[in-house]
C-alpha cells in the first residue's frame, strides 16, 4: 500500500519502495519516516515478497532529514530530531535483518541520511551522474541512518574520518572504486539494471539469502568459534528446507533449481 510521500509498487515477487518527495528531494519528514517502518514491516512479513528495492523519484536519491521540519519544532527541535532518527533507524533495521535481499537503486545525488540509506542495499547500483554527501558538518551535527557504522566497514576507518569529518563529496566512479557501491551504472540503464538484478535474487533461493545477510551482519560482533558454529547451524537449516531440498536435488539431476523462497 502507498502512500503519498512513499510508493510502494509490486512486480512479480519484488516490492519497489520509492521515495517520493521529489519536490523536497525526498527528505525525510516524520511521515516518510513512519511510511517506510509501514513498508518494512509489510516487505518483512509478506512471504510472497522475495526482493526489495529502494530508490527515490526525480532527480535526486535522498537529501537526507527535513532540516525545515526539524528546525520547525521550535524548542522540541531536538525530540523531534531524536523522534525522526529513530523512526527511520526502525525501518532500516527491519530492513536489514528482513530474510529477503534489499537493492538501493541510487538514482541522484544522496546526502546525511539518505547516504546511510543507500549503502545500506546488499546490492547498491548508482548512476554515474550521482554523488554521496555527508553533508553533516556543514549543519553542525553528528551522523544518523548507520553512516559512522556502514561508512568504515566499507572503505576503512581512516577515510571514513576524511570522508565525513571534512565533508567530502565522492562521485559514482571514485565510490566503486573504494567499494562503496557494488556498480556505478549508466543512468539511462539504472533502472532496468536494477529491475534485472532484483528479478534474479527474488528467484534465488531466499531463505538462504536471509541467512548470509544474517550472518555478514553478525560477523564483526561474533568471536571466531561462535561464527563458525553460527554458520555451521544456519547451513544445515537451510540444506534440509523446500529450497535446499530442491538446489540439492537439482544439482544431483544437473538441472537447473526451481527455488520458491520457501523454509
Amino acid at each position: 500500500m502507498s502512500a503519498a510521500n512513499l510508493l510502494v509498487e509490486r512486480e512479480g515477487a519484488v516490492a519497489k519502495l520509492t521515495l517520493n518527495r521529489p519536490e523536497a528531494a525526498n527528505a525525510l519528514d516524520i511521515d516518510l519516516a513512519r511510511a517506510l517502518v509501514t513498508a518494512a514491516l509489510d516487505c518483512e512479513y509478506d512471504p510472497a515478497i522475495r526482493c526489495v528495492t529502494l530508490t527515490g523519484a526525480g532527480r535526486l536519491f535522498c537529501a537526507g532529514g527535513d532540516v525545515a521540519y526539524m528546525a520547525g519544532a521550535g524548542d522540541k527541535t531536538a525530540a523531534a530530531t531524536a523522534e525522526l532518527a529513530s523512526t527511520l533507524h526502525l525501518a532500516m533495521s527491519h530492513l536489514a535483518r528482513m530474510g529477503k535481499p534489499l537493492v538501493t537503486i541510487v538514482n541522484g545525488p544522496a546526502a546525511g541520511a539518505g547516504y546511510g540509506m543507500a549503502l545500506s542495499g546488499d546490492v547498491v547500483l548508482m548512476a554515474r551522474s550521482a554523488s554521496f554527501t555527508p553533508a553533516y558538518g556543514m549543519l553542525g551535527v553528528s551522523p544518523d541512518g548507520g553512516l559512522t557504522w556502514l561508512l568504515p566497514r566499507l572503505v576503512g576507518l581512516r577515510r571514513a574520518q576524511e570522508i565525513i569529518l571534512t565533508n567530502r563529496k565522492v562521485g559514482a566512479e571514485e565510490a566503486e572504486a573504494m567499494g562503496l557501491v557494488t556498480r556505478a551504472v549508466d543512468d539511462d540503464t539504472l533502472a532496468a539494471e536494477g529491475a534485472a538484478i532484483a528479478a534474479k535474487l527474488a528467484a534465488s533461493a531466499t531463505y538462504a539469502i536471509g541467512s548470509v545477510r544474517a550472518l555478514l551482519l553478525d560477523s564483526y560482533a561474533n568471536s571466531w568459534e561462535t561464527h563458525l558454529e553460527l554458520e555451521a547451524r544456519g547451513i544445515a537449516s537451510a540444506i534440509s528446507s523446500r529450497d535446499g531440498q530442491e538446489g540439492v536435488a537439482a544439482f544431483l539431476a544437473k538441472r537447473k533449481p526451481d527455488f520458491t523462497g520457501s523454509r
